[in-house]
Parts: C-alpha cells; structure tokens; sequence
C-alpha cells in the first residue's frame, strides 16, 4: 500500500468528532488497541480525558491549521467522526461537505499521504426497493439533502486518494445503535420517550412498517480500527450486519431490556418518512475481504447496552 501510514499502533490517530457517539467509541477502541489518540471535537467532554484533546471546529479551519495540528502531535492517521443529521441545508452543507474538503487540503498540506478513513452513511446509495441487497457498486437514486451532502463529502475525499494527495477509505454505515446512541434517531427516541413514561402510565408509538440493517457502534469503531491499515485506497466499503430487521421488532426489544411491562406500550402503524425509505440491507461481504471484519454484537445486547448507557448518563433526579 503506498502510504505513509505506520505499521501497527505506533502512531497518533486523530479522531474528529470525538465527542460524538461514534466518535467516542472509536477513541476507546483505539486506546484498547494501543494506539495514541488525539480527540478533536468543538469543546472537551469527561470522556475526553483519556486522550490528547484540542477544541476545533475542522470546518471553519483553514487547511494550514489542520496541517499544523496533525504535524505537532505526529499523526500517521485521521478518523472523521462528524456530522449529524442537521437541520437545515447549511449546517448539512457545512458538516458534510465543507469539512471533508478542508481536511483533504489539511492532509495533503502536511506533505505525507495520511490515511483518512471516513464514516459515511447508507444513505449515500439513496432508497432502494424491498429486498435489495445493497452493494458497493449500487448506484445512487435520487438522495435526500443528508444523503446528498455526505456522498458529496466521501466523493471529495476518495477523489483525492485517486489524485495521491491522500489515503482514504469511506466506511458507509448502516443504523447504529448501542451505548450513547444519539436521542436524533429514532431508537434515541424511543428510549428518551420509555424512561420518561410514569410508573402506572401507557405510551403509545408511532412505528413505521419498515425494515432496517441496524449494526451496534461498538462494532461499528472496530472496523474504523481495522480500516487504519487495510489495503488499498480510494475505496468504499459497507458496514452493517447484513439483515433487515422490522423496526417493530427492535422497539419490541427495547421495551423488554427496560423492564416496562409491555401491555404498558402500544404501537401504532405510521407511515414511512425516514431518510432510508421502507428497507435497508448492507451487503458486508467487501468488509471480511478487506477489512477482515464482522459484526459481533447481537441487537439485543446492543439494544441492552444503549438502555444501560442513557440510564447512567442522567443526572441526579432523572427519571428511570
């Protein structure tokens, strides 16, 4: 591979969006693999203390900044962990897209070819129709503003990787779930609504009809991990479980890891409006080849995980 990226864990890798559920995790998984992390994320968090921490916003940054920040702390590597689903076509743009080309122009500054292993979505293939496997080489349909703005930003990147100014690997995540799962996405909710309900009382959900690949973030840091050093550039690769479960299904789990009694919970059929459409199904296959990854974590226990997580980040006097 021609790169400059180090053999094994002796080099920094910079995690941006450290902060974030995903980007959280990551940093864990690198620490528990030996690697020296730099956090970047706007500002510090508790968990934050484990790593080498800088407070920046990468995509008001200019690419001389971030050179210099990737050149004082020796980082052989980056993992971009930003974004989030945005609500407006601006912060989308600014996430999504400006941010991926100010730290392309940040690498390349440096002079090394680092390896930029980017977390995208799969929702950069757009909706597909019920039972289609998706793979890699799917081609687009009509995207959704987030879908749109991350493919562009993943575009950019292995653009650049093609030109030798970078090393860069786009991993296109399926849902995920697990511990600090965002309270933006729809088990989030669904969580933040269960601990909320008062001893005694009923809840009634709205539960689209839909089928989705759902894969746990602990699994998910692991192939962030694995994709510091697999071979090849300039390539996207599918992470997921592989399975297309009923969003019915999952909520049903989630009520059973509360301990809500369930006559407590009624569902009630609503239409589809999410950004994945009716169905979602990764094809992971390109992950055991190059990566030599494979989910692990069963969605019970993630989904056992992600309530534990929420409960112990209240504070004092919260509900549950």
């Amino acid at each position: 591979m021609d790169t400059d990226l180090k053999d094994g864990p002796a080099g920094t890798v910079a995690v941006l969006g450290a902060t974030g559920s995903v980007g959280r995790t990551v940093c864990a998984a690198l620490l528990r693999t030996g690697h020296r992390v730099l956090a970047v994320a706007r500002r510090p968090a508790p968990h934050t203390r484990a790593h080498a921490f800088v407070p920046l916003d990468v995509a008001a940054a200019g690419p001389g900044r971030l050179a210099a920040l990737l050149d004082a702390h020796a980082v052989t590597a980056v993992v971009n962990a930003t974004g989030g689903w945005g609500t407006t076509a601006e912060k989308m743009r600014s996430a999504h897209v400006d941010l991926p080309r100010r730290l392309a122009a940040g690498c390349a500054a440096t002079g090394r070819r680092l390896r930029v292993v980017q977390m995208g979505s799969i929702h950069e293939y757009g909706p597909v129709e019920d039972g289609v496997l998706i793979g890699e080489d799917h081609v687009p349909g009509p995207l959704t503003p987030y879908g749109a703005t991350k493919r562009a930003g993943s575009e950019h990147l292995l653009a650049e990787s093609r030109a030798g100014r970078i090393d860069a690997l786009v991993l296109r995540a399926v849902n995920v779930c697990g511990p600090h799962t965002t309270t933006a996405s729809f088990l989030g909710v669904v969580a933040q609504r269960l601990r909320a309900l008062a001893p005694g009382g009923t809840l009634t959900l709205d539960v689209a009809a839909a089928r989705r690949d759902f894969v746990d973030v602990r699994d998910l840091a692991g192939a962030a991990v694995a994709a510091l050093t697999a071979p090849g550039r300039s390539r996207v690769v599918n992470i997921g479980r592989g399975e297309a479960v009923p969003m019915a299904d999952l909520v049903d789990v989630l009520v059973k890891v509360s301990g809500i009694d369930p006559a407590a919970v009624r569902l009630r059929p609503a239409k589809v409006t999410s950004k994945g459409g009716s169905w979602t199904c990764a094809d992971i296959r390109l992950a055991a080849d190059l990566l030599g990854w494979r989910p692990l974590i069963p969605l019970d226990a993630s989904l056992r995980a992600m309530w534990e997580a929420a409960g112990a980040a209240e504070p004092p006097g919260g509900t549950g």
